[in-house]
This record gives structure tokens, sequence and C-alpha cells, in this order.
């Protein structure tokens, strides 16, 4: 009769001396202030949007703000990855903070999304790479694009400015290579600063140079500094622009200058536009309309994009790295990358995902449209 009386009080004893199961830690560095913030606000609009758990599993999102700033941006890292114990890094929103992030991450052996758009933060040739991935078109896959439709509408000549920092090198260099499979000359290349005011002379010697056809190669509202310029000094050739400026600040601030400006975008943002045999209109209109629902008609960007994929991303990963490892390990770590390395066709909002060993983004050319603004609108280009 003892015995029985002393079962029940074991019993609870031993559920309260059993380990809680750890919640998975998803640390967030994105640039919701300084010049970026115009990418970065909707990228932290969509994370608030994010279900709190994943196969069950409880998802602490731990959101920081690097000011666009590249120091803040590692230091943000870092407190994640020591303090916060997470166990994966999603960030940042530039591609200079990324750059400077992968160091860190590989230190410390912990998976790390991206939402920058440069091939070199997941370039294979890095051994450090191998635990970084990003969700973002990479700018060889974009300057293809625009490339091939330069070369379809007559361009023979490409004026280039972009920003002085890796995101407009990177885009320099792949331009190079794209504008020379198509057949295309550059005769003047410029750069400028982020928080430039004033991009006059840039422009006169590009409106010197009298090219065809001239590509900004910036990212949100500084994009525009270059493009009123151009139209300011009437500028008559064709004005191309990169996925960075995809969103709706952008379009506020270059206003009617901004007219007949052709870019590359991720379906998304055109998602009613598609033919409904399009992979990704399903995806895109989930997306959007929870995001406009929320924060107003109009207000999708490709950015937040971004950070919605990187969710779609972990949503496949996270389940079979549970069946390796329990959060908060470097076992569940490693299995987290292993498992976001082999995810294959994974339909997101921006194209669909099918990662190796060596491409650690994973998209084609599902991925990839050519829009024009027209009136303040995104429409298919011809």
């Amino acid at each position: 009769m003892a015995v029985r009386k002393l079962l029940p009080a074991l019993a609870a004893a031993l559920v309260v001396a059993l380990p809680a199961q750890a919640d998975i830690n998803v640390g967030v560095t994105l640039s919701a202030t300084g010049p970026a913030a115009s990418l970065g606000i909707p990228e932290r609009n969509t994370f608030e949007l994010l279900p709190t758990t994943i196969a069950g599993q409880k998802i602490n999102w731990i959101i920081l703000d690097d000011a666009s700033d590249t120091t803040k941006a590692v230091t943000n890292t870092k407190k994640l990855i020591s303090e916060d114990k997470v166990d994966v890094v999603v960030g940042s929103t530039i591609t200079p903070n990324s750059l400077a992030m992968v160091d860190v991450v590989a230190d410390a052996e912990t998976p790390m999304i991206s939402m920058a758009a440069s091939s070199r933060i997941v370039d294979p040739a890095n051994p450090k790479t191998k635990w970084v991935f990003k969700t973002p078109q990479s700018d060889a896959l974009m300057a293809d694009a625009i490339a091939v439709h330069m070369k379809a509408n007559g361009v023979k000549t490409l004026g280039f400015i972009g920003f002085a920092d890796g995101y407009g090198d990177g885009w320099l260099a792949e331009m190079r290579n794209s504008a020379k499979t198509a057949g295309i000359k550059i005769v003047a290349e410029e750069k400028y600063n982020r928080t430039d005011a004033s991009v006059t002379g840039q422009v006169l010697k590009l409106v010197a140079a009298n090219p065809d056809a001239i590509l900004i190669a910036a990212a949100g509202t500084p994009g525009a500094t270059p493009q009123k310029e151009l139209v300011a000094r009437n500028y008559k050739g064709k004005i191309y622009q990169t996925h960075g400026v995809a969103n709706p600040d952008f379009l506020r601030v270059v206003g009617k200058d901004g007219n007949g400006t052709v870019l590359p975008i991720g379906p998304m943002l055109v998602f009613e536009q598609l033919p409904d045999s399009n992979p990704l209109k399903k995806s895109a209109a989930e997306y959007i309309t929870k995001y406009e629902t929320k924060y107003g008609k109009g207000s999708r960007s490709t950015f937040g994009g971004h950070a919605w994929d990187a969710y779609v991303l972990l949503a496949h990963a996270v389940p079979e790295a549970l069946k390796k490892a329990k959060p908060g390990t470097k076992e569940f770590r490693a299995a987290l990358r292993d498992a976001l390395e082999a995810e294959k066709e994974v339909v997101a909002t921006h194209g669909v995902y099918s990662m190796t060993a060596q491409d650690h983004n994973g998209l084609d050319n599902r991925a990839r449209t050519m829009i024009k603004i027209d009136d303040g609108k995104w429409v298919l280009a011809k």
C-alpha cells in the first residue's frame, strides 16, 4: 500500500526533473534605420508576421537593428551567437554587412541566411561560406537578365554608376561579364556613396559618354539620386536599375523621373500579372496578402519577400535537423546547416530553391522577370 502511494509522487518528481525541450532561437540583424532603411523596414515587418512554431517546436525570433552599419552588423552577430545562443542567424539586409558577418558565423559554426544580393556572400571558393546561405537573387543572375533585355532592345553601349561598396563592386564585375557576352560595350563607369546627396559630377561624365543605356547599381531610395540627376540633365537613353530598388519607397522618391525605367525582379512583386501556371504565383499571393492586410494595399516590397523566404527555408530545414539533434547544441546547428544545403525544389515567393554544396542560393531563371515603372506602378516589361 505504501508503495502504491509513493508511485504518483515519484512520477511527479520525475516529470519535474526532466529537462524542458529547448526552444529554437533565430537571431536576426537587419537595417531598419540608416541608408538601407527602406529595405530593412519591410523585412522587420515580415518577421512580425511569422509563426512562433515550426513543426511544433517553439521559435524565438530575436531581432536587432544594425542601422545599415557594417560594424554594428558584426557586433549584433557576435551578441546573437555568444549571448542569445542562437541556432541560426538571418541577415543582414545589405551586402557589405553580410560579407562582414561571414567570418563570425563560420568561426562559431552557426548557419546564416543572408537577405542581401551579392553572389560573393555565398562564393564557394571561400570555405567559410559553407555556413552561409542567402535568399535574394544573385547579382550574376540578374545581370544576365538585364544584358539579355538590353541586347533585345538594341543597346550597344552602356554606362554604369553604382554604390562604392560591395554591392556596387559586385554588380560592376557581373555586368562586365554579362555585357561582354551580349556584345555590349561599357563606355563609362562611375561610383557614389549611399549617403551622397548629389552625384552631379558622375552624371555629367556619363551623359558626356552618350551610352545607349545606363545601369544604376544601387539599393533602396539612394538609387533615385543618379536617376533624378540623369533626367534633369536630359539624358535620352534607356535607364536600368537593379532589383535593389524594388520597393514602394523608391517609387515615391523617384516619382515621375522613374517612368520607363527597366529592372529585373523576383516575380512575387507582380504576381497578379503572372499566368496561373507560374509555380510562384500561389506562394507569392499567400505572403503578399498577409503583408498588405497588415501594412496596407501597395505596401509590398521585394525585400520583405527575402525575409519570408528565409522563413520558408527554415520551415523545411528545421524538421530534418530535429531528427538528428536538440536545439541549442553544436550538433543541431550542424544538422540545420546540412538540411539547408539539402533542400530541393522549395517553392517560396522569389523563386524555387534547390541548394547544393556549390550553390547556397539555389535559384534559377524562374526567380527573375523584367519589369518597368509606369506611372508609379510595376508592370511586366517587353
